[in-house]
């Protein structure tokens, strides 16, 4: 037996042993795993094929003969049902079977459709499923979450959600959010060193990290020990069980209509009853005709139709890198007034490159792009390339950028260098190697890590230095490194740093930052106070010899300018928030056409100025707030939705969170976003793009356009019927349809049809209209009288053929030739009513004809359903109809069109 799987079936055999008690060596021995490899692919694969799926175990669905029968619930259909007793119950044997058959076929429909869309849904719930950055075969790669096994060693960053219960490795300034698990609502510090005792409670286990929790701050690493069902948060699952559906706002409206048409329309029927028992009617034909005009009257399809199209729409979103998490977001999304949005990888393209060098004696200009470590140093007057090792501060300076790091850079297996962390350190990495100093072992040289935070704006690392001391080097924000130095670096030599040279040096990263560069500052001291402790790391901050300079370029995306004119097209206000360097941020504002002039620019010390009325004055004028922390934010944020803006957030990091929540709409960035910021969102972007932002606001627009074009045709053709009825009715002639003819109707029409409507492409000048109103309600004032126009439109020519087969007569077979006559005209004349509801803007030629394949094959054979039941002798009788129409379909053709 393989040594693995021994130490597997070993521990099967005995209770897991109090992880918290034993030192990262033991766990990892008793695990059969490595404390810094890994576990290799291979016994990973074969450890999730014993364990199983990292997953809490989900509440099974509902069996699907529950889901069918649930179709028979509404009180419509079961009146139905009860009509065709009663039909059965007085010898029409025919009609009880029609009914019964068309009561089956609505809820095989019915059934279908929000199969699908629970489908669909489920579909995207799965693309946003969580991920993990775990160590195999010594590399490191990101896996779904649910992948992992115990013995695996993942890496762990601020604003991770934790994956699995894990044993800490090693840690650096870790913090832990345990609300979820224990309570406690601050933040928990973790160290990977202490061995504790086995009693010691689950808020008290310092050494581990839990399932279900959030990285505050730091970084570390950690070996599984407990995945699924088995790790704590397993033990507690019911605080994580998951309700029922979603209902959407739309949907809850859209239930209230309906309630609505319910007592108008039971309110006309028993009117129409009335009226021909009065006539001398025979009651049990008046109550089946009722109960039959009743059910066509209230489109009980239309939420599984709208839950359909919602979920298609969403799936549509998907397509173009916009994940919904949650369905009510949609129907905000088409209401978005303003959206505020990072500049980094979202109006940029994310992939920073380090273009200038600034020392004391040197001015250098980086050749390269991207993460390819291809490039060259040059000086800014002119000249060959020069070699890095010939300048000691620029050595010193790149030194320091490739240790005070996170990133690593690498190719993958097609050649192109990826970067796997932070793309801003990425990039000096890159640099670094460009300029041939070598990276080594960072794990060997890094003594303890003093992380970054929006406080302090800087990052520092404590290193091994020549002689066994040690040196803390810093970059970070040339604002906050600046006033810590109390030196610089000169060829090589210490030299006092004066009141001249701080003011040369802030030029120099003004003039950087003016060229749309992100501009660090880079220092260091040698330490001589000995050892320094996590708790006390970020007070050595002090008495630092700045080095220098660096320019890093993230270029704005190609597509980013075209989105933001979309945006204002479309009345929507594009705001750029980042905590960039001001003169950075209005230079891509500039170039992206959010800024014109000089204006139109805040930064977080002007916010701060601000009270709440006095910024909500300003935002209306500013295009970019430069240097903001997360209350700044969210402050931005409130502003907007004080003046009645429908506001949309992006958000990466940890401290974008407050605002991505607050805001109408959240959306975190899918490639650069922590998992925290996705939790609170409403929606991910696959892509961390801008133009996916407006992409999917316009396919938001579309979707409430095609739910609302959907409730119009349903309501037009349902008002036509009853219309039809009642107007026979009150002028004393003969029913223009049967109970049978009406349910088909309901059938044939409500349908397909209605469905095909719902998967309307967007409209063109979508983008060029103001945003709706975001309470504005299904049925405007003026698409109701759309519905009652169509409705009466429909009716009338119902009318008309009936009038034209019947003529007056007495003659029972020129009525049954009449209600035959009318029966096709309005199922004609409803299919042809769902091409008119495509636009209310557009005629069908202006809005393509042919733009919607779906609607014109479900107009077909909807149609060629009517014709078939009237053409074919066996189903006449079925449907009332006495005869073949004959030369009768030229009129049908006529009316309807």
């Amino acid at each position: 037996m393989p040594e693995s799987e021994r130490v597997a079936a070993h521990a099967a055999e005995r209770p897991p042993p109090p992880w918290h008690a034993s030192a990262p060596a033991a766990v990892a021995d008793t695990l059969g795993t490595h404390a810094r490899l890994g576990l290799s692919a291979a016994e990973a694969a074969a450890r999730l094929g014993r364990q199983g799926p990292n997953l809490l175990r989900r509440r099974p669905p509902p069996p699907r003969w529950r889901a069918f029968a649930r179709q028979f619930r509404e009180l419509l259909t079961l009146i139905l049902l009860a009509a065709a007793v009663l039909s059965a119950a007085v010898g029409d044997v025919t009609d009880a079977a029609v009914i019964v058959a068309i009561v089956l076929v609505n809820a095989v429909v019915g059934f279908l459709q929000e199969d699908r869309a629970t489908r669909a849904l489920e579909a995207l719930e799965r693309l946003a499923a969580p991920r993990a950055l775990v160590v195999r075969d010594g590399g490191r790669l990101a896996l779904p979450a649910e992948r992992l096994v115990p013995g695996d060693l993942i890496v762990l960053e601020p604003g991770d959600a934790v994956p699995a219960d894990a044993r800490l490795v090693t840690a650096a300034a870790l913090e832990v959010q345990e609300a979820a698990l224990t309570g406690e609502s601050q933040s928990v510090a973790k160290e990977a060193a202490a061995v504790l005792a086995p009693t010691t409670p689950l808020a008290g286990r310092a050494t581990m990290v839990h399932a279900g929790t959030v990285v505050a701050s730091g970084h570390a690493t950690a070996l599984v020990v407990a995945t699924g069902m088995a790790t704590e948060l397993g033990r507690i699952a019911t605080l994580l069980e998951r309700g029922g559906p979603e209902t959407t706002p739309l949907q809850r409206r859209l239930a209230a209509l309906g309630r609505t048409l319910v007592v108008v329309c039971l309110a006309v029927v028993t009117l129409i009853g009335g009226l021909e028992l009065a006539r001398g009617a025979p009651l049990a034909e008046v109550f089946l005709r009722a109960v039959s005009l009743a059910v066509a009257a209230v489109p009980e399809g239309l939420p599984a139709v709208v839950t359909l199209v919602l979920a298609a729409g969403l799936q549509r979103l998907a397509a173009q890198n916009a994940l919904v998490r949650r369905l009510p977001s949609v129907e905000t999304l088409g209401s978005v007034t303003v959206i505020c949005t990072d500049k980094t990888g979202t109006l940029t393209r994310g992939e920073m490159t380090v273009r200038s060098v600034v020392t004391a004696t040197e001015r250098l200009r980086v050749t390269g792009a991207g993460y390819a470590p291809r490039g060259e140093f040059l000086r800014e007057s002119g000249g060959p390339p020069v070699a890095v090792g010939t300048l000691p501060d620029v050595a010193r300076l790149l030194g320091i950028a490739l240790r005070c790091n996170k990133a690593t850079v690498a190719p993958d297996a097609a050649g192109a260098w990826r970067a796997l962390g932070d793309p801003t350190e990425a990039a000096l990495v890159v640099a670094a190697l460009k300029g041939g100093v070598e990276a080594g072992d960072r794990e060997a040289m890094v003594h303890l890590e003093i992380p970054f935070d929006a406080t302090r704006r800087m990052m520092s690392v404590v290193v091994a230095a020549p002689g066994g001391r040690a040196c803390l080097e810093s970059k970070g924000a040339t604002e906050a490194i600046l006033p810590r130095c109390t030196a610089e670096a000169r060829e090589g030599r210490i030299e006092p740093l004066t009141p001249e040279r701080r003011r040369a040096i802030l030029a120099d990263a003004a003039a950087l930052a003016a060229g749309a560069l992100r501009v660090l500052s880079l220092a260091y001291r040698d330490l001589d106070e000995g050892v320094i402790t996590v708790q006390g790391g970020a007070a050595a901050e002090r008495d630092l010899v700045h080095v220098g300079l660096v320019g890093l370029l993230d270029p704005p995306r190609e597509e980013a300018r075209d989105a933001v004119a979309r945006c204002r097209s479309a009345g929507i206000v594009p705001v750029m928030i980042t905590g960039d360097h001001p003169a950075t941020a209005l230079a891509i504002g500039r170039e992206l056409g959010l800024v014109d002039g000089a204006g139109g620019t805040c930064s977080g010390a002007d916010v701060d100025a601000l009270d709440d009325v006095a910024l909500e004055r300003t935002v209306g004028s500013t295009a970019v707030f430069a240097r903001v922390t997360a209350e700044h934010k969210l402050r931005i944020v409130r502003a907007w939705q004080r003046r009645g803006q429908v506001v949309a957030m992006t958000g990466d990091g940890v401290n974008d969170a407050p605002a991505v929540r607050a805001a109408d709409i959240g959306i975190a960035m899918g490639l650069g976003g922590t998992d925290v910021t996705k939790e609170a969102a409403d929606m991910v972007l696959l892509d961390d793009n801008f133009a996916s932002i407006v992409a999917a606001v316009a396919e938001g627009r579309s979707i409430h356009d095609n739910v609302g074009k959907v409730v119009h045709y349903l309501l037009a053709c349902n008002a036509g019927e009853v219309l039809v009825m009642f107007v026979a009715a009150l002028v004393g002639w003969p029913a223009p349809l049967s109970a049978i003819q009406i349910l088909w109707l309901n059938l044939v029409t409500d349908g397909l049809p209605a469905l095909a409507l719902g998967l309307e492409p967007p409209e063109r000048g979508l983008m060029e209209r103001e945003p709706r109103p975001p309470r504005e309600g299904v049925i405007t004032r003026g698409r109701a009288l759309a519905i009652v126009f169509h409705g009466t439109l429909v009716a009338a020519v119902v009318l008309a053929g009936f009038l034209a087969g019947w003529r007056g007569e007495d003659d029972p077979r020129a009525v049954a030739r009449a209600q035959s006559l009318a029966f096709c005209v309005a199922a004609a004349a409803q299919l042809l009513v769902a091409i008119g509801c495509r636009s209310d803007r557009l005629t069908a030629v202006q809005a393509g004809f042919f733009a919607n394949p779906r609607l014109l094959a479900a107009i077909a054979v909807s149609g060629l359903l009517q014709v078939a039941i009237v053409a074919l002798p066996f189903a006449r009788p079925v449907f009332d109809v006495g005869e073949g129409l004959g030369g009768w379909w030229g009129i049908v053709a006529a009316l309807a069109v």
